[in-house]
């Protein structure tokens, strides 16, 4: 691996267990074109439920090409112009970058893999779907928004480890389409995923209040005290 190509360290927010002990970790990933703060607002209404749990949002690895202010975890050719291929030698570089930051940030907290949880938004939740089947050791669990499962024909032959899984998705999302939500779901199925599912009505692009509360209700069974 050429120095150009060696794992980014991933810049990342951090917010402490509300009791003051963490036990478990819960991962924000957020979406194209935002940051890291876009996310770990919601740490705020999910901690008094969560009050063993340390909140952490990284930042994507590249500025994003559409908003200055924002990063990308790839490119994405229908935004900024970039080509497919660049697309996909950009998910693959962040795929890498993405697994060994779930690394280190378990070895800082003194946690394993079981004890840890991700939400994903958007671009965020097409990172989960991709990198977390591939690690060696199954996490806690994936709450994923608004996104979509890239190469699911993939999925079944790769996938190293298998955990519950929630999509929720908008049924008026204009960015990612809403049909996207079944389409995972029955990939992940398929190869042996315990997924659920939840559609929050009259909702674009977005979290809606319906559907954080189903997010936190799973997450509480999997991370919770």
């Amino acid at each position: 691996m050429s120095k150009d190509e060696a794992v980014r360290e991933l810049r990342f927010k951090r917010r402490a267990a509300a009791s003051g002990e963490g036990k478990s970790l819960l991962v924000f990933l957020h979406g194209y074109g935002a940051n890291a703060e876009d996310l770990m607002g919601l740490a705020e209404p999910m901690a008094p439920h969560l009050p063993d749990t340390v909140f952490v949002a990284p930042d994507a690895p590249e500025k994003s090409r559409a908003n200055p202010f924002g990063y990308q975890w790839f490119p994405v050719p229908w935004i900024d112009g970039s080509s497919e291929a660049e697309a996909a030698a950009g998910m693959a570089r962040a795929a890498a970058d993405l697994d060994a930051f779930f690394d280190s940030v378990l070895e800082a907290e003194g946690l394993t893999p079981e004890r840890m949880a991700v939400l994903g938004f958007s671009q965020g939740t097409m990172m989960a779907l991709h990198v977390l089947p591939r690690r060696a050791e199954p996490v806690a669990g994936l709450a994923g928004f608004s996104g979509r499962l890239l190469m699911p024909e993939r999925l079944k032959a790769e996938a190293k480890s298998r955990f519950p899984v929630l999509l929720v998705h908008g049924d008026r999302d204009d960015v990612v389409p809403p049909q996207s939500l079944p389409e995972a779901a029955g990939a992940l199925t398929d190869a042996g995923f315990e997924v659920y599912t939840h559609i929050s009505p009259g909702t674009g692009h977005g979290i809606a209040p319906d559907g954080l509360g189903a997010a936190v209700g799973f997450l509480k069974e999997r991370i919770g005290a």
